[in-house]
């Protein structure tokens, strides 16, 4: 046989319980002419025994090296990949069976170089993974600015469902930076370098993002924190979208400051943003026709904007000061 069309590479670091379901998803594919390569970042608590268990339904490669980053670790797994084309993602992902079959009935349409594919919340998920997932998504936040069909040739894919050939591994040396937006530092490479990158919108999968508010409030601190890593080396690449939530924290804040100017201001106020977060749990119940969604949907979308705004600022901050 030659090499598989495909290589799967997913970098994971203490979550067996995580790989276990994707790679569980990734048997019950409907196009099965692919690979996966787990790269072991330096954990803990290993994979090895989940590795061991898929080895027999799954042509599985299991790579052991220090920590360093999840860029760095899917570089590790280029390296090692023999398909025509590299697929990253993220340990905490499930795929629809029919994932690849979608990827390659778009290629045959319209052919690229890179792609993305859009994230799901499913309905296995708890109830607070379903109103993260829809607040990651919605364009009542900053879910809406990811692009769409429309905007093949500077869609920005992100690395928990990223496809690339392998051309472009040859030719960009892959990631960059180790974490926080090396996705997006990687996109911007790429078109830079003239490649077609594109989002294929049927190639999704469900991603369950945290558990809880709080391990979310650290992972979008971090994307802020990218945003803003993004900026100090791409200055163009940062846009007034990507500031809402930095704004959105200032503007909660001068919310309560006016309560100490005019109690008259201070209600207008408050009453904007109580109308903005019913907005939300309204959307949120007629995308997902859950109640308990849509009322976590509430606390997840003021999570998701001031850990993204914090962390954004902090870094910009840190810009400023020359540090």
């Amino acid at each position: 046989m030659g090499n598989p069309k495909f290589s799967v590479v997913v970098p994971v670091y203490n979550r067996p319980e995580e790989l276990s379901e994707l790679l569980a998803s990734l048997t019950r594919q409907t196009f099965q002419d692919f690979e996966v390569i787990v790269v072991e970042d330096g954990s803990t608590l290993t994979s090895k025994k989940v590795v061991d268990d898929y080895s027999p339904v799954l042509k599985l490669r299991y790579i052991v090296k220090p920590n360093s980053g999840p860029g760095p670790s899917r570089n590790v797994g280029f390296q090692h990949a023999a398909g025509e084309y590299f697929v990253v993602f993220d340990s905490d992902c499930i795929l629809p069976p029919t994932y690849f079959d979608a990827v390659l009935t778009f290629l045959s349409e319209t052919p690229l170089d890179a792609w993305g594919g859009p994230d799901r919340a499913h309905q296995d998920f708890t109830i607070l993974q379903r109103a993260m997932g829809y607040t990651m998504s919605s364009p009542l936040t900053t879910g809406g600015i990811r692009g769409g069909k429309k905007h093949v040739g500077w869609f920005q894919p992100r690395s928990f469902n990223m496809g690339i050939s392998r051309r472009v591994f040859e030719q960009t040396g892959g990631f960059e930076f180790d974490r926080y937006a090396e996705d997006i530092e990687f996109s911007i490479r790429m078109k830079q370098k003239g490649f077609r990158v594109g989002l294929i919108p049927d190639a999704f999968v469900y991603h369950k993002r945290r558990t809880s508010l709080g391990q979310f409030y650290k992972q979008v601190f971090n994307f802020g924190r990218g945003r803003a890593l993004i900026g100090k080396k791409y200055p163009g690449e940062v846009k007034l979208t990507h500031w809402f939530p930095a704004m959105f924290v200032l503007g909660v804040i001068l919310v309560f400051a006016l309560a100490l100017i005019s109690q008259f201001l201070f209600l207008i106020a408050i009453s904007g943003l109580i109308i903005y977060l019913f907005a939300i749990f309204l959307h949120a119940l007629l995308t997902d026709k859950n109640l308990a969604v849509a009322l976590f949907s509430i606390p997840s979308v003021l999570v998701q904007f001031f850990g993204y705004g914090l962390g954004f600022l902090q870094e910009r901050l840190k810009t400023y000061s020359g540090k």
